[in-house]
């Protein structure tokens, strides 16, 4: 297993791409703490990777405060003797489909200040376990706006530019200590809560939408929550040792251009 003996922190295990973080690392052969400010939905994907056999355990931290974060990596850190991997995968609060020049200061500038503060508090956190150690990986996700001019998406483009280049700057700092810091680049995935929730209860705009993400991809398809789980494995192993101060673009082409007219095959 890619992850054996690995110790893995998620934030925001609750949420749908947290769980799926969560029992991917577990498959792979990690050991994951499970952080969520809701603990019931963090104890039950717990319960989940328990029951097959997986090792999990959670805890109620709010990743936005700095003593919490703090008291819950030292608590880890002494229990399992290291940490392998940090993932911060806490939900932004963002508001999209609105252009920017109808939205509120507030409403923009939300997700980039939860951004800033969650992946601040939790990587420092982490590299500092680490750098003791002398080895660590410190993950994060964005999304398609990081790279591209999307139109509506509000703060939550400038939050996930903010993640990346926040990544690559810790990752210049850490590297000298074995720490390696990388970004996952998603298209959003069909599959994860968020979009369930808003096809079932918008089914035909959201089609209208669904379609429109995936003709400006070049492979015609957006990823699943299975294709970033698959690459955070990847990077939190030891077969990506090399990998770092970088964002792993999983997005089936869209930030290299938006194609969306390039419909057909030559």
């Amino acid at each position: 297993m890619l992850l054996q003996n690995k110790n893995a922190i998620i934030y925001g295990a609750g949420g749908s791409i947290g769980e799926a973080l969560a029992k991917a690392f577990a498959n792979a052969g990690a050991r994951v703490f499970l952080t969520g400010h809701n603990l019931n939905s963090v104890q039950k994907v717990a319960d989940e990777i328990l029951a097959s056999g997986g090792h999990a355990e959670a805890d109620q931290v709010d990743a936005l405060d700095e003593k919490a974060v703090n008291d819950h990596i030292v608590k880890v850190a002494e229990k399992a003797g290291t940490i392998d991997i940090s993932f911060n995968a806490i939900a932004l609060n963002d508001v999209q489909g609105t252009p920017l020049i109808n939205m509120v200061a507030e409403d923009f500038t939300r997700p980039v200040n939860i951004a800033m503060q969650t992946h601040f508090l939790t990587a420092t956190a982490a590299a500092r376990v680490m750098m003791k150690q002398g080895s660590g990986v410190i993950l994060s996700l964005t999304a398609t706006p990081a790279a591209v001019g999307y139109p509506l998406t509000g703060g939550f483009g400038v939050a996930c530019s903010a993640v990346e280049n926040f990544s690559m700057q810790l990752a210049s700092e850490v590297g000298v200590y074995g720490i390696r810091v990388a970004s996952i680049r998603s298209a959003g995935s069909p599959d994860s809560k968020v979009f369930k929730d808003a096809i079932a209860s918008n089914p035909e705009d959201m089609a209208i939408i669904l379609k429109k993400m995936e003709d400006d991809t070049m492979l015609k398809k957006l990823p699943l929550m299975v294709d970033i789980t698959n690459v955070a494995v990847f990077l939190a192993s030891d077969m990506a040792g090399n990998i770092t101060g970088v964002t792993i673009d999983a997005t089936g082409g869209t930030t290299s251009g938006l194609n969306t007219y390039s419909k057909t095959k030559l």
